[in-house]
């Protein structure tokens, strides 16, 4: 292949080892001729020239233009046949394209001949499978552009170009944001680079008809294609081969994209991972075809997730997931109305029934004034004042039991009124009572300033001297400031102004600090605001005891309702105030171990009361006085009942956090080998100084309770948390690994009992155990979907998920981590990372992205597909759906959850926790 002095100057150590024969030209390669033309030449594989036959001979066509050659075919001499090993060659030789010279196409020729006499040498390999279903799957592991592709896409680039262009040029910096990778300019940067050497493009900036060429290629559907693009992304020299330092360059160029600083930091070591599966000779390079091998036979992610075959698919669609449309009005409002109850009825009765008494008392209280003597004057006002004051009352007694915690734990733990209350809405239930009691002091105080008062003020001397003196005096009110003036206004003023901050400060904006306010108003946001103007309701609650004893219009102390209303709701909140007091200073937690993460997350490891009990998914009250010694704040607990110590995780977002973390960081140190942590502290009664470190007192109080402690009553639960909101999961996932250790034992217990009467008691003890046990934890089947947004994250809980990997042998618990830092399967610039991760864990079982044995996924879930799957696994099941963490991903399980409730016979069942 070429001429004698081209091969020689190409690879003259090698020579000895190839023959070849067939017609040679003397310019430019076969044949004289500058026009395109086909020859053939044979090459012999064996080790020496001498002594060949015809099956070692394989026959290369050639294309040959110019002083481009590109390969046509290559099949086997004299009709030999063709083995695994020379088509593999044959499809790498005929896909490269005619861009090298012929002097340079010659030497990769030869280079592959020899490797593939080497390889003959050994074992043959499998066979590359190269069906349509691999090459699709490949495909979609090797995208550049995942959302616009092709033509369709090319519009609103060009729009981009007319925009970013100056002079007509485009820069190479401004790639990125051209063709919609504007968040991965690096990336964008090294994929402009490599598609400019393809083409031999010098200088940092290109035309339109160029970018046209580039968005051709990247666009382009086709896998070979887009494999060859991400080559050449790898193949800095244009050489047909790529380094480990090159491997290097874009693993770290990958992990930077995706925000992976793990990976990054560890770029070389992955790089040789790579290099010693993809160079198993030691060449020290790979080549084109190494990267189809290890695409085409890496699994794909979501069919590790467990599928369903088609038979499963054909079920689904059979149950009518999407029914069509009904045609009549009336029956679409029946069945949503239907739908609705059916979801909804707990709520639905006790609002029904709150909003009935608001309407009772109203109206009670309207009709009552309307029959007395001060209608004739103040006329409807003075009734709607007064009922309204009415639901005033009311509501400021019941809007307390809500939050009684201790109460309503009790109430769902030992009792079965959680059938038919809603407790996991106690929250929810006192911001509508909170809106109740705003319409309430609307229509009381609107009623008596804007209506009945300037009534009284301007009715005549015989009006007000014949009905109105029992109640306002010989001396008649002349102006609103002898309304002021008086107990019941200025009191009624003063309750007005407190609720309005109190309420405003509670508000959302307010409460999680959306609103900025300039210095020094800055304060009123965050957390702290709102627990401190929450106990502005203590002058209230005073205040309005006070101003519903000073009554113009009542007289008679037993009329004057309103301690009636607060005196049971009162004594029980002051009492819960109380016990949480009592308990939380005589119950002494001793700190066991202090952990700081990445992400900010610190971890609390404290000692367990003496009887403290609690379930997994509770949540307790934390406080530390050397931060603040009012302050309460609640965090659910991580750790599984049946340990001997108590556990909470804590996000450092706000004032509290924040000042927390910074107290418990001056006592760490930097984490000792083996151990995760940015910073920790370990105590030990054990240690060689038995010194614990000086950490700030923490006091605890709880437990109480949380929907996810409900998980038991479901055989089958599905488990989301959003970053921190996985904690209150990461202690179900570990009570349910105890609990089937538990049964294990027990069923073993059974069947190696002893001999005689003990044995027979001792499997009748063991049956009433586990029966006993069984009636209490139903749950055999759990999905735990856990989605962080950083890679760090997954430090927090690595030992719990590497423990339920090892120890759950019957695939009791499901995980699945997502990292939605990572772009989606399928994007070229996590590409690498998804080769990287398979051969990792396929090596040492361990996850590159969150190392822990449980393999992370990447973007978001498809939410859809998930419940599908589980619809699919579990039908005639009631599922149970706990959520946790931002309210951005509720509404979407929530109306998933009743979509596959109401169109297929698996119940889903949807919960999720409230802070």
């Amino acid at each position: 292949m070429g001429t004698d002095d081209d091969y020689r100057e190409t690879d003259a150590g090698k020579t000895d080892g190839v023959g070849f024969s067939g017609p040679l030209g003397k310019r430019g390669g076969i044949g004289s001729s500058n026009s395109s033309s086909r020859k053939s030449a044979r090459f012999s594989l064996s080790s020496s020239a001498a002594g060949v036959d015809e099956g070692d001979y394989v026959e290369i066509t050639l294309d040959v233009r110019d002083d481009a050659v590109a390969v046509h075919s290559v099949k086997p001499a004299g009709g030999a046949e063709e083995d695994s090993e020379m088509s593999l060659l044959a499809r790498t030789l005929e896909r490269r394209s005619a861009s090298f010279s012929a002097s340079s196409r010659f030497r990769q020729v030869s280079q592959k001949l020899l490797r593939l006499a080497s390889l003959t040498k050994r074992p043959a390999a499998a066979p590359i499978d190269r069906s349509k279903s691999a090459a699709a799957h490949a495909l979609k592991r090797l995208k550049f552009i995942t959302k616009a592709t092709g033509a369709a896409g090319w519009p609103a680039v060009e729009k981009r170009f007319e925009e970013l262009a100056l002079d007509g040029r485009l820069h190479r910096s401004l790639f990125g944001q051209c063709i919609g990778m504007k968040e991965s300019n690096e990336f964008a940067g090294e994929l402009f680079d490599a598609l400019a050497r393809r083409r031999r493009i010098a200088g940092n900036e290109i035309t339109k008809d160029e970018l046209r060429e580039f968005w051709d290629q990247i666009a382009d559907q086709s896998f070979d294609s887009r494999l060859q693009t991400f080559f050449d992304m790898l193949d800095k020299d244009l050489d047909g081969r790529i380094t480990e330092e090159e491997v290097k360059e874009l693993i770290s160029l990958s992990a930077s994209a995706n925000k992976l600083s793990t990976i990054q930091e560890q770029a070389a070591e992955y790089a040789a991972l790579i290099m010693e599966e993809l160079d198993p000779d030691n060449l020290g390079y790979i080549e084109i075809y190494n990267l189809e091998m290890l695409l085409l036979q890496m699994p794909s992610q979501s069919m590790q997730i467990g599928t369903t075959n088609s038979r499963n698919l054909s079920q689904l669609l059979s149950q009518k997931l999407r029914p069509a449309k009904e045609e009549s009005l009336l029956r679409r409002w029946y069945q949503r109305f239907r739908y609705f109850m059916e979801d909804n009825w707990q709520r639905v009765w006790v609002m029904a029934l709150w909003l009935c008494i608001c309407a009772g008392l109203f109206a009670w209280k309207y009709v009552q004034y309307r029959r007395r003597a001060v209608y004739d004057i103040m006329g409807a006002c003075v009734c709607v004042a007064k009922g309204g004051a009415e639901t005033l009352k009311f509501n400021m007694a019941l809007i307390l039991l809500p939050v009684c915690r201790n109460t309503i734990t009790w109430l769902r733990t030992r009792t079965r009124l959680g059938r038919v209350l809603p407790f996991d809405d106690n929250l929810n239930f006192h911001k509508v009572i909170a809106v109740g009691i705003t319409v309430g002091v609307g229509l009381h105080v609107i009623s008596h300033l804007t209506c009945d008062f300037p009534r009284l003020l301007h009715a005549s001397d015989e009006q007000y001297y014949s009905s109105m003196t029992d109640f306002f005096g010989d001396q008649r009110p002349d102006n609103y400031w002898w309304f002021v003036k008086g107990t019941e206004g200025w009191t009624g003023i003063v309750m007005v102004v407190l609720m309005a901050v109190a309420f405003t400060l509670a508000t959302p904006y307010f409460r999680r600090g959306r609103v900025r306010l300039p210095k020094p108003f800055h304060r009123l946001t965050g957390y702290n605001a709102f627990w401190y103007s929450h106990h502005l309701f203590v002058v209230v609650y005073v205040l309005l005891i006070v101003h519903g004893y000073f009554l113009y219009l009542t007289k008679k102390w037993y009329k004057r309702t309103t301690w009636m209303y607060l005196a049971v709701p009162l004594i029980l909140y002051a009492s819960e105030r109380l016990i949480r007091a009592f308990r939380s200073s005589i119950r002494a937690v001793k700190i066991l171990k202090v952990a700081v993460y990445p992400g900010n997350v610190l971890t609390l490891q404290v000692s367990k009361p003496q009887g403290f009990k609690y379930r997994s998914g509770q949540y307790i009250f934390v406080n530390c006085a050397a931060v603040s010694p009012f302050q309460w704040h609640p965090f659910s607990i991580t750790s599984a009942p049946q340990d001997d110590y108590i556990s909470v995780h804590i996000r450092t977002l706000g004032d509290w956090t924040r000042q927390l973390k910074a107290v418990f960081s001056q006592v760490c140190q930097p984490p000792m080998g083996g151990k995760s942590g940015l910073l920790r502290a370990d105590f030990d009664d054990n240690s060689s100084n038995g010194l614990a470190p000086s950490f700030p007192r923490v006091l605890i109080d709880g437990p109480y309770g949380a929907p996810a402690q409900d998980y038991k009553k479901y055989e089958v639960v599905l488990l989301v948390g959003l970053g921190i909101g996985a904690t209150p999961f990461i202690s179900i996932v570990k009570d349910i690994v105890n609990n089937m250790k538990e049964l294990d034992s027990l069923m073993l217990g059974q069947e190696g009992g002893g001999s005689g009467g003990d044995a027979e008691r001792d499997i009748s003890r063991a049956s009433t155990s586990m029966s006993t046990s069984s009636s209490s934890f139903k749950t055999r089947r759990a999905y735990f979907y856990w989605v962080t947004r950083e890679q760090g994250s997954f430090e927090w809980f690595r030992g719990v998920m590497n423990d339920v990997a090892e120890t759950d042998k019957k695939g009791v618990i499901e995980l699945h981590n997502y990292c939605t830092s990572v772009y989606e399967e399928g994007d070229a610039r996590s590409a690498l990372i998804t080769m990287l991760q398979s051969l990792h864990h396929a090596k040492s079982g361990v996850d590159v992205v969150s190392g822990t044995r449980v393999k992370s996924h990447f973007a978001r879930p498809n939410w859809r597909s998930v419940y599908k799957r589980i619809a699919l696994n579990h039908r005639d099941k009631r599922i149970g759906v706990f959520y946790c963490g931002a309210p951005t991903l509720t509404k979407e399980l929530q109306h998933l959850a009743q979509d596959f409730s109401h169109k297929t016979t698996t119940k889903f069942e949807f919960h999720k926790e409230n802070f």
